[in-house]
């Protein structure tokens, strides 16, 4: 008999990967392809929409075609937030590059609404901070573009949205344009406790509401995908942004519930449940999911570069052939030799909030070797992670006992005891660790019936591992000091221009 299965598609930054889930948890079929980066000026990073697009197709084709005897119930899709495309509702033409997450083009515009006086207001409505990172001044700066862009936009001949947006709006052909809370919540468009658009912000950053996607629940329908781009005709019935799709694949429901997912960035999230629970120390206020896939909230601290650090030690300065080959660089050491590296290569992020910071190496000496850029590498990974997790818990109020990883870095064995020792507590980690694709599938599953519920979900998950810490306090302080330094340092940089 055929195995109930999903079609689970995870859009990201720097690649695509798809995953056919069965009932049964395993992965009976995968597939992932890269694509194209765009830096057409410092600071600006862009995405082909249309490459995305055929890049997913693709991948899932593959996934599907090495899947045997399964009967795909339904489609879930995770996808990298923030990140913008604009198209023509006939067309589903792009009318310019996808504007990437990491792009900071928008600083200036987020400065001069700092500057007059609305970020407490901003905060209040959106649990989000003035920031380039997020997707509403984007979709500002295209449209200052064109007058002629401005002109569509408000005769509603064009649509605009986040990936999963996107990619419902091209496996539809154009019947659906939606998205759910958890990226509408990274817009800075939308109201956190109204979980509905708000016109003052759409107002102040000028952005015409009929631009904007119907907001529909995270496990729910989604439109039909046509059968001639995927070669199948199934429902598409969850769509998560790709952080809180991790949230919901490692089973974090119940409030104080954390995991970090380690990808190009760092993303940390806590679940806080019904109640969104403002930051006092630099974190966000976002949407999340709850068992049955509604509206639940969280605490998020981001960390823009992690596993792109080491992406560029490999590609831009050949120092490694593969990111696998980190680990027993680092471990080759006997200590960090007193390098620290905060990559910084788009700004800092929570709990900072410096856009204009840069990467910066400090403590290199004579003796330093490229197992110890390696190395520290991947000990910023590890420190960025635990200041945040030291800020989280201070906002809720609630000690962690346990952070729950995943992404591709968490498969570092190395790198997670690192995080256990600067974190003095366990990690555990699933043995699947591309949660974020898993969080997709349970929220298209469970609304689909090839799960009855979020514990029958949770229940198809077996093994993992779990790191106990076991660095000495005066060590861990120590290191975690000597990283703060180095963040200083960074800091000052940025604002001494």
């Amino acid at each position: 008999m055929s195995v109930p299965a999903v079609l689970a598609i995870d859009q990201g930054t720097t690649g695509t990967t798809c995953l056919v889930v069965g009932q049964d948890g395993v992965v009976h079929g995968s597939a992932y392809s890269e694509f194209a980066q765009h830096f057409p000026r410092p600071g600006w990073v862009e995405h082909d929409a249309v490459d995305i697009w055929e890049s997913t197709c693709r991948v899932a084709r593959e996934a599907l075609a090495a899947a045997r005897d399964v009967d795909i119930r339904s489609i879930g899709i995770t996808n990298q937030r923030e990140t913008v495309v604009m198209w023509d509702r006939e067309t589903l033409e792009p009318v310019h590059r996808a504007i990437v997450w990491q792009d900071r083009r928008t600083t200036d515009v987020c400065r001069a609404l700092r500057a007059s006086g609305h970020q407490s207001e901003v905060s209040a409505r959106t649990g989000l901070v003035l920031d380039p990172y997020f997707s509403g001044t984007k979709i500002r700066w295209l449209l200052d573009q064109d007058a002629d862009l401005l002109r569509r936009a408000e005769a509603g001949e064009l649509a605009v949205g986040t990936v999963d947006t996107w990619l419902v709006a091209r496996l539809t052909n154009g019947a659906v344009h939606a998205t759910d809370p958890t990226n509408a919540s990274r817009t800075m468009l939308f109201h956190l406790r109204d979980a509905a658009w708000d016109p003052w912000l759409a107002d102040l950053l000028g952005v015409p509401s009929v631009l904007l996607p119907e907001i529909r629940p995270s496990s729910g329908d989604f439109g039909l995908a046509a059968g001639e781009h995927l070669g199948i005709t199934a429902p598409i019935c969850g769509i998560a942004g790709d952080q809180q799709a991790a949230l919901f694949g490692q089973g974090c429901w119940d409030v104080g519930l954390a995991k970090n997912t380690y990808g190009t960035g760092a993303f940390l999230l806590m679940n806080t449940g019904q109640t969104p629970v403002p930051s006092h120390h630099g974190l966000l206020t976002t949407a999340a999911c709850d068992a049955k896939g509604g509206l639940a909230y969280a605490l998020e601290g981001s960390v823009f570069i992690a596993g792109a650090a080491v992406q560029w030690l490999r590609d831009g300065l050949g120092l490694l052939e593969t990111a696998e080959e980190s680990a027993v660089m680092a471990g080759a050491l006997g200590d960090n030799g007193g390098v620290y590296f905060v990559p910084a290569f788009v700004g800092l992020g929570a709990p900072h909030w410096e856009p204009d910071a840069r990467g910066m190496i400090v403590g290199l000496t004579r003796g330093t070797t490229k197992g110890h850029l390696v190395r520290a590498a991947l000990e910023a990974m590890a420190f960025g992670t635990a200041e945040v997790l030291g800020a989280m818990e201070a906002d809720s109020g609630v000690p962690t006992s346990e952070l729950r990883v995943d992404g591709g870095a968490a498969r570092n064995d190395w790198l997670m005891q690192m995080q256990a020792d600067v974190l003095g507590t366990p990690v555990r980690r699933p043995s699947l660790v591309e949660t974020t694709a898993f969080g997709a599938a349970g929220l298209a599953g469970i609304a689909s019936g090839v799960w009855q519920d979020a514990a029958h979900f949770l229940g198809a998950q077996e093994g993992g591992a779990r790191f106990t810490p076991a660095m000495a306090a005066p060590d861990r302080k120590r290191l975690l000091s000597e990283w703060s330094r180095a963040l200083r340092a960074t800091v000052r940089w940025a604002n001494d221009a």
